[in-house]
């Protein structure tokens, strides 16, 4: 019997128990005392033991470790290999607890997608209005350049007129 452990970072428990196996076909197909002794591999997981047995209903994610165990399998095939789903009794998280955590975990990433797409639409508007108060912007200036020239033009009209009546008037009371 062997008994290992190995660090394998922050991974959710089926992938822990399917790099478990890994790892114990691993030190089994290298041992030299592997001649006449059987390979047994007991999984709290029933999950990782259905997945061995029929890879292709594995997550896609896993696949990889999958075809890896699959041709460690084949090595190995000439001992006798046990592979079984062993209940614990004391496995404290039960199925019929986590579901509903699974459950409210859906919730939780539905709701926090729906924030974030609310996000980025506000996001989105925002930039829209910018562009739009920056032409309006430019707009209002050219608007105020433009009345700006018409009431030069009309005040330098005015005083053209205005001297040319004061011109006529001042020409005609000399006389």
């Amino acid at each position: 019997m062997i008994i290992f452990a190995k660090s394998i970072g922050i991974v959710d428990l089926n992938l822990a128990e399917v790099r478990a196996v890994k790892e114990a076909m691993m030190i089994f197909a290298v041992s030299r005392s592997n001649d006449g002794h059987k390979l047994v591999i007991e999984s709290d997981s029933s999950n990782v033991v259905k997945w061995i047995w029929s890879p292709l209903s594995a997550p896609w994610r896993m696949l990889v470790l999958f075809d890896f165990l699959a041709a460690l399998w084949s090595e190995i095939i000439d001992f006798d290999v046990k592979l079984a789903h062993f209940a614990n009794q004391e496995q404290h998280a039960k199925d019929e607890h986590i579901a509903p955590l699974l459950e409210q975990i859906s919730k939780l990433e539905e709701a926090l997608y729906n924030i974030q797409f609310e996000q980025h639409w506000i996001e989105a508007q925002t930039d829209r209005q910018a562009i739009v108060n920056d032409s309006m912007g430019r707009r209002a200036i050219h608007k105020a350049m433009l009345e700006s020239a018409a009431l030069i033009g009309a005040s330098t009209l005015q005083v053209y007129l205005l001297r040319r009546l004061f011109e006529r008037k001042l020409g005609t009371s000399r006389v």
